[in-house]
């Protein structure tokens, strides 16, 4: 399987060498020559399979320059029942919402609560076999920008990982206050936190400028280091979650929640646009699937875009309770534009350049009519997030997250608009005890508590929703980090932090 770069089709690449680099030097990110077919005997197969099996079949598709023994130490060594609770990392929940079952697939089960645990448990193992292939000894500096969850699941993956520095950047007001906890007390001897005076879509954008700089790369190489990615821009980030996908799909036939062959859809709440996309993927591998719905919150560039055909970054940005998905800049946007171009590097190139220079960008009719059969685009604001919390709460005992609360309101209204009866999958992404202050306010319940902890223990007590063992062994920990920075001095930080600036 060769890998090719969205801006540059002529530039190909290993899977080992996609990993290890993260992004094309040109700026694009690195995709598939093609995507591997499952066959009705593929997906019958996989059905009586094991998650962890299930992993290993369709990720040894794709990473064809590892070896079988390679990938099951991967599998087996990433999604492990004392990390994430049960030998099934990615369980689906059935419950009823204002008289349609939805099946949340819940991706909050791993050692920092949150979906990213699926990819970056598994992440650190593809990077430093990556390494070995194509490392030449060299270093690997994992650079993050986050809106929240990525930070703290990568932090945890890679932390005291031989051959690796991690530093993070994060929005100093854009994440709550669980996940700013988490991320500045993480330990390890390789890590590193640090928040910029601007909001992700700055963190992001100057985290590209810092892979992409010639003099920073330079000066890496020198000391024996070498840039590599965290984020869903790396191809060994978003590989793992085509997976859940995939195996959601068995684990609906073998529930009898549908026929073999019959399609689903497939709702997930997304800022950058990763996560979708993986289920874009899933339906391209062959996956029945009917409809991908979008559901975005107050910042809907993405429901917008759907729906238009025009990418608009030139608009009010909001800090919302589901704040891993206050994002304007989608990055994975740009994979899904080169499939649907039929892989012209030349026309992606063209909307990423008019990005930069204008904010904007007008994909081509065929892109936009393409788009609008497969995708839904819906948002929820604040209002109606809060609300889904509380009435799913009182119907079915279930108490969500904020950013899975967007996700089921969004389904909700599709249906309602659409009168389809589908079933249906909503991607799960995070363990509500991570915005304990906005679902006690969906819930509605009384006075709120002063600290962050203590209205973990309220929302423990009110509802009976068990407390994740690792946030709740946050509690007391002190801050390791708490430097923050403007969005144009992210570069020397850099360098400070790995001790060559």
């Amino acid at each position: 399987m060769i890998y090719h770069s969205t801006q540059d089709h002529q530039k190909s690449v290993s899977s080992a060498q996609a990993i290890a680099q993260g992004i094309s030097q040109d700026g694009g990110l690195f995709v598939p020559e093609s995507f591997p077919r499952l066959s009705a005997l593929d997906l019958r197969a996989l059905l009586d399979m094991s998650y962890r099996d299930r992993t290993k079949y369709i990720i040894s598709m794709y990473l064809t320059d590892f070896t079988p023994d390679e990938i099951t130490d991967c599998v087996d060594s990433a999604y492990t029942a004392e990390k994430f609770g049960s030998e099934n990392p990615a369980p689906l929940a059935p419950v009823s919402y204002n008289g349609h079952e939805l099946n949340l697939l819940e991706l909050w089960h791993g050692p920092t609560c949150a979906f990213k645990d699926m990819a970056l448990q598994i992440l650190p193992h593809f990077l430093t076999k990556s390494l070995a292939k194509v490392g030449d000894g060299k270093d690997a500096v994992i650079l993050v920008a986050t809106s929240g969850d990525t930070g703290k699941a990568a932090l945890e993956g890679f932390r005291d990982v031989e051959h690796t520095k991690i530093i993070v950047f994060y929005p100093v007001n854009g994440v709550s206050a669980m996940q700013k906890h988490q991320m500045n007390t993480q330990e390890g001897e390789n890590v590193y936190v640090c928040a910029i005076r601007g909001n992700f879509d700055d963190a992001q954008t100057a985290v590209k400028q810092i892979f992409t700089d010639p003099a920073t790369g330079a000066i890496l190489d020198e000391h024996g280091m070498m840039f590599s990615s965290a984020n869903s821009i790396n191809w060994g980030r978003l590989l793992p979650q085509i997976v859940y996908y995939i195996s959601a799909y068995c684990d609906m036939v073998n529930a009898g929640k549908v026929a073999f062959g019959e399609p689903i859809n497939i709702t997930v709440p997304t800022g950058n646009f990763g996560n979708i996309l993986a289920a874009y993927y899933a339906r391209e591998m062959g996956v029945p699937v009917n409809k991908l719905i979008c559901a975005s919150n107050s910042n809907n560039v993405l429901t917008d875009f759907i729906n238009t055909g025009v990418y608009d970054k030139n608009r009010d940005f909001y800090t919302t309770v589901s704040p891993s998905m206050d994002i304007l800049v989608s990055s994975n946007l740009e994979r899904l534009l080169y499939a649907m171009s039929g892989c012209s590097s030349a026309e992606t190139k063209g909307y990423m350049d008019a990005l930069k220079s204008k904010g904007s960008y007008e994909v081509s009719a065929e892109i936009k009519a393409a788009i609008a059969e497969l995708f839904y685009g819906g948002y929820a604001d604040e209002d109606t997030t809060k609300a889904t919390i509380h009435d799913l709460f009182l119907q079915q005992g279930y108490l969500c997250d904020t950013h899975t609360a967007v996700a089921v309101a969004v389904c909700d209204a599709y249906i309602k608009v659409t009168g389809d009866t589908t079933p249906v999958v909503i991607a799960s992404t995070a363990s509500p005890y991570k915005f304990s202050k906005a679902v006690l306010e969906a819930l509605d319940w009384g006075e709120m508590p002063e600290s962050e902890f203590d209205m973990v223990e309220e929302l423990h007590r009110i509802t009976g929703a068990a407390v994740p063992a690792p946030l709740a062994s946050l509690r007391g920990k002190v801050a390791r980090f708490g430097d923050v920075t403007d969005k144009d001095a992210m570069q020397g930080v850099v360098l400070r932090a790995l001790g060559i600036g």
